[in-house]
C-alpha cells in the first residue's frame, strides 16, 4: 500500500530526473546478498528509482558506496 501511495505522489509532483540511474546494465541478483551484481541496489531501490525524490536518491547512492 505505502509503495502505491509513493508512485501517486510521484505522479503528481512529477518525476525527478536530476540524479542519474547507477544502473550499468549489468543485471543480475546475487542470491546471498539480493543485491544487483552490476549497480550494488536492493530489488525495492531498483524498482523505485524512478519514484523517489532527489533526497532519497541521494541517500541510495550513499548506500552503495558503503556496499563496495
Amino acid at each position: 500500500m505505502a509503495r502505491r501511495e509513493r508512485r501517486k505522489q510521484a505522479r503528481l509532483r512529477g518525476i525527478d530526473r536530476s540524479i542519474p540511474s547507477p544502473c550499468i546494465s549489468v543485471c543480475q541478483l546475487d542470491d546471498g546478498s539480493g543485491l544487483c551484481i552490476g549497480c550494488l541496489r536492493n530489488v525495492d531501490e531498483i524498482r523505485d528509482w524512478p519514484v523517489m525524490t532527489a533526497e532519497e536518491k541521494k541517500s541510495v547512492l550513499a548506500m552503495i558506496e558503503t556496499r563496495r
